[in-house]
């Protein structure tokens, strides 16, 4: 089952807005090639490095996740059904796996 993305979070639209182009672009192309692959994919690229966010969890509950969305910036996602629901850009790493 291919990946489809959810990018209408406000906070992760807002934060993507605001990056510099370079940056918006990588981001894009990043979704891009999610958007591109499986979940089983997703799961196994060294690239994204799809790993859980331990102690923490979404607003409605559900488990988070960090994603190496750009050799500079992760992303906080999680995952409902087939969609990949982007909610949060993070300059560093460690910034993804904290509580806001």
């Amino acid at each position: 089952m291919i990946i489809r993305l959810d990018l209408n979070n406000p906070e992760f639209q807002s934060q993507w807005f605001a990056l510099e182009k370079e940056e918006r672009n990588a981001v894009l192309n990043s979704c891009i090639k999610i958007g591109s692959m499986s979940w089983e994919d997703l799961y196994r690229d060294k690239g994204f490095h799809w790993e859980a966010i331990q102690g923490r969890a979404a607003k409605d509950g559900s488990k988070l996740y960090s994603i190496r969305i750009t050799k500079k910036m992760h992303a906080t996602a999680k995952r409902s059904g087939e969609f990949l629901e982007m909610l949060t850009l993070h300059r560093d790493h460690d910034s993804a796996y904290r509580t806001h």
